[in-house]
């Protein structure tokens, strides 16, 4: 598990305090790496589309998606 996670840490498009943000096919993916069953999907427009997190995670993933997504664009 442990191996898994520094790969996906590895191959995030941004980190942030703990939450690696990746970029898909019209989504970004979010993973808590502290607690990898804390998992979320954005969609382009910054709207979680899926997640298990709390209503407080998710909106610590959005507010940190919001305020630096332009360090994810091209």
């Amino acid at each position: 598990m442990q191996f898994e996670i520094k790969e996906i840490a590895d191959g995030a498009d941004m980190i942030i305090n703990g939450y690696a943000f990746t970029k898909g096919e019209g989504i970004i993916r979010v993973l808590n790496l502290n607690h990898p069953n804390h998992a979320a999907v954005i969609d382009n427009s910054g709207n979680i589309v899926e997640t298990n997190m709390n209503d407080i995670e998710n909106a610590i993933v959005s507010d940190y998606y919001e305020k630096n997504k332009k360090f994810m664009e091209e």
